[in-house]
């Protein structure tokens, strides 16, 4: 996501690959599981493949977002749905009010701010 997008981060891994740079995707649990789909999909795809990070979602998360990949024995599997194998259900969203949520500040003694 932060990349640009698939074909952005894919470039990205191309141009690493040249010089035998592996892939390490951060996979937070702030990225939807769409995210973390696409992530999974492009670890596949590319020949560079590090290591993928992987923070479980909530249930919550899960109710509104239908996957179709898993983790299993320390695996991320992509499932065998089409496309990236998410599902959205929109009356499941809907029951779960959107609270905005901050990063903190990291502020040193004189008061200027610094890289937490």
């Amino acid at each position: 996501m932060h990349a640009g997008g698939i074909t952005r981060l894919r470039r990205i891994f191309d141009f690493a690959s040249v010089y035998q740079i592996r892939s390490g995707v951060h996979g937070p649990t702030d990225v939807s599981p769409v995210g973390l789909a696409a992530a999974i999909h492009l670890g596949i795809a590319i020949p560079n493949f590090g290591i993928q990070e992987y923070m479980k979602h909530s249930a919550a998360t899960h109710e509104v977002f239908r996957t179709d990949y898993s983790f299993e024995d320390g695996l991320l599997k992509p499932g065998e749905a089409f496309g990236l194998g998410d599902e959205y259900d929109d009356e499941a969203g809907a029951g779960h009010a959107y609270a905005p949520a901050y990063l903190p500040v990291a502020r040193l003694l004189d008061g200027s701010m610094h890289n937490w």
